[in-house]
């Protein structure tokens, strides 16, 4: 019985460790690829979050928001803002992304828990670096995002069409408030 508490213990710590290392798993889900000739400095600044789909993180948040700046070591400060409308509460969290391969492919990492990361791929974006879409490294993360509070319908379809193509399940989408 007391081999049999270690080989269970052994087992479940090793799927918990193989679960934890597939959700922080960076790569993009099939079908997508990342932006290339990608303008990072273009992308600085500060994005509205328009449409996610939902998960524990952002969970009752409106008014999201993403702020990116270059730090000093080459890597981007990530600021993600948003208003729990059930706490009645600000949140913030600050993370840090960086380039998986080189700063013209928008295929990115992000942690905002060391030495944990998950991909962060924007996969179309506009000439004008104003709206983007952005999705994680499988179809369970995605985000729609716009210089402004609002994004043009012509944008919203585009996304959308994009992302529907690549399987993922917009019907699911939180669109978010914007105040």
């Amino acid at each position: 019985m007391k081999n049999l508490n270690k080989i269970s213990l052994a087992l479940g710590l090793s799927v918990s460790f193989l679960l934890i290392l597939n959700s922080c798993a960076t790569g993009l889900p099939k079908g997508a690829t990342a932006v290339s000739n990608f303008d990072s400095n273009k992308y600085l600044g500060k994005w509205y979050e328009i449409a996610r789909f939902d998960f524990r993180f952002e969970k009752n948040l409106n008014q999201v928001t993403a702020t990116y700046s270059k730090k000093e070591n080459g890597n981007i400060k990530v600021e993600n803002r948003g208003y729990d409308y059930v706490k009645n509460e600000w949140k913030e969290s600050i993370g840090e992304a960086k380039f998986v391969k080189n700063p013209n492919i928008a295929e990115l990492k992000v942690s905002f828990f060391k030495p944990i990361w998950a991909s962060y791929n924007v996969i179309d974006i506009d000439e004008d670096y104003k709206y983007a879409l952005v999705v994680g490294n499988n179809k369970d993360y995605m985000w729609i995002l716009s210089r402004e509070k609002t994004l043009p319908e012509s944008y919203k379809q585009r996304f959308l069409s994009k992302a529907k193509s690549l399987g993922f399940e917009i019907e699911n989408l939180i669109w978010v408030e914007q105040k």
